[in-house]
């Protein structure tokens, strides 16, 4: 994988995902090096000067009125570090830290922000070296940037914290020294200028809107084999039909669930099916495809934070100045990420009543009840149900909006926050029910299917996928403990190994 080059603009979820999980290496371009110089020493003439400035020689939040005296600017960003690294409990995972780090290198790379050049380099080489610091996942309120998170990485910068290295976790200047890393220290600005943006929570968003845009594919394959089994009229996912209102989602949902069905008797019209279906089964388009909407614009919105100047102070060496403001403030990331969240749980609440459609013989167009040979003395499937049911519940809770729940703070200088960590942290628990509630559907519509294999054949791409399922759950001849089945089904949609192999199939159904 060729090294990413980190210039301030251009980045993706799809590149914060390389580096954070897949380890691609990171540099600094030139010319953003050479704009991080020029403001860095533009803020040096400015505090040779004693021009006040926010956070270099004054207090922060209700003290921003203090001013510092030469000695005290030396030290305040080592206490300020101390100070806001107060986050509580687990550690985010590796990650959401590494791509945090990114976002705050690509920050840096406007030359905007002010720190010495140092402060990055040491940024990108932990990154590239493998020193990931130990950041406890809770603590930020979204407003000042994710300052108790981002504060556990900049411990790093001092040669302080905790760190992991080489599948260790070492006290963070053990862990610098074994990677061979310098330890920069921090002077005047560079503390405020590593964690003052929502760096974390944006990050987090970016894994999540990647990893969702994966589960919305496979909620389209599910509802394909679900289709299939239930004999669906495929009138509604004419393409026409979806153009004609001019929603894309819905256009590129019925495109996609249609490709998986083709090849099949159902969409050659050789399967009888009803004139009109039931909401779940005829409007999947729509719906999924207004997630698919969501998530549109949930993108564009972390991909303008990704690569905007979340700071506080901002300085512009061109014009020779500062303005201190609050592009911090989260609540651009955080009020699209809860509408994002809401989305998943929509379409698994279509899935459930999919598969409860599988179930249910008054509903099913012919299929044992509960998909089991032995109804009565076997109850196949009816808990399966259950199960989905309670995880969407929890999806319903965990779906109220973040972005509205503002607790005033710092003696009312900082009286509205966006929370947006509430809605990253969320929105991956609401993210892992989805993945559980698929794959009952996918189990529940693979053994349906096998009820129907005699009757007709199946399209190419819901062939496929009940062969992947078939690899890691057997057919339901007779009733055994589905725990595992459940959990082995949930693993199976997280590692979009479904996924991989219709698209290998079919080329993408995107």
């Amino acid at each position: 994988m060729k090294t990413y080059i980190v210039t301030g603009a251009g980045l993706s979820i799809e590149d914060v995902v390389n580096v954070a999980r897949n380890h691609q290496k990171v540099s600094i371009h030139p010319e953003a090096l050479a704009k991080m110089n020029l403001c860095r020493e533009m803020v040096e003439r400015k505090i040779d000067a004693r021009e006040i400035m926010y956070g270099v020689n004054t207090g922060i939040g209700e003290f921003s009125e203090t001013v510092l005296n030469d000695e005290q600017v030396k030290e305040f960003q080592k206490y300020l570090i101390y100070n806001h690294a107060a986050g509580i409990g687990d550690p985010a995972p590796l990650e959401y830290v590494r791509a945090a780090m990114l976002g705050r290198i690509n920050v840096h790379a406007h030359g905007n922000s002010g720190c010495r050049p140092v402060i990055t380099q040491t940024l990108v080489e932990m990154l590239n070296k493998g020193v990931t610091p130990f950041v406890c996942q809770k603590g930020s309120v979204g407003a000042s940037g994710d300052l108790a998170p981002m504060s556990q990485i900049a411990l790093l910068l001092m040669g302080e914290g905790q760190a992991y290295f080489q599948g260790e976790l070492l006290d963070g200047k053990i862990a610098m020294e074994k990677a061979g890393i310098e330890i920069p220290g921090l002077k005047a600005r560079d503390g405020l200028a590593t964690i003052n943006g929502s760096n974390l929570l944006t990050a987090m968003s970016a894994i999540w809107l990647f990893d969702a845009n994966n589960f919305l594919k496979q909620a389209e394959i599910a509802a394909s084999m679900s289709l299939e089994a239930l004999k669906a009229n495929m009138g509604p996912y004419t393409p026409l039909l979806h153009e004609v209102r001019g929603f894309a989602g819905a256009v590129r949902s019925a495109k996609a669930i249609g490709k998986c069905i083709n090849g099949g008797d159902l969409k050659e019209g050789k399967v009888r099916s009803k004139v009109q279906d039931a909401y779940s089964m005829r409007s999947t388009p729509q719906v999924i495809g207004a997630a698919h909407d969501a998530l549109k614009w949930a993108r564009s919105q972390v991909e303008i934070e990704l690569n905007g100047v979340g700071d506080n102070p901002i300085f512009f060496s061109e014009q020779n100045m500062h303005l201190s403001g609050a592009n911090f403030q989260g609540t651009p990331v955080s009020l699209p990420m809860d509408m994002a969240g809401v989305a998943i749980t929509m379409v698994c609440v279509m899935s459930e009543r999919r598969m409860n459609r599988l179930n249910n013989p008054a509903l099913s167009a012919g299929l044992p009840a509960f998909l089991t040979k032995g109804a009565g003395m076997f109850s196949g499937l009816m808990l399966s149900q259950y199960t989905a049911d309670m995880q969407i519940v929890e999806q319903r809770i965990l779906s109220a909006p973040a972005s509205i729940q503002s607790i005033p703070a710092a003696a009312d200088q900082e009286d509205f926050v966006s929370m947006g960590m509430n809605t990253a942290i969320k929105n991956f628990q609401i993210l892992d029910n989805a993945y559980g509630i698929l794959g009952i559907e996918l189990m529940a519509a693979a053994q349906a299917l096998d009820f129907r294999k005699e009757e007709y054949s199946f399209g190419a791409g819901v062939t496929k996928a009940h062969e992947i399922i078939r690899k890691y759950v057997a057919f339901l001849d007779i009733d055994r403990p589905l725990y595992p089945d459940h959990t082995r089904m949930q693993e199976l949609v997280k590692s979009c190994e479904i996924l991989q192999a219709v698209e290998a199939e079919l080329g993408s159904i995107e």
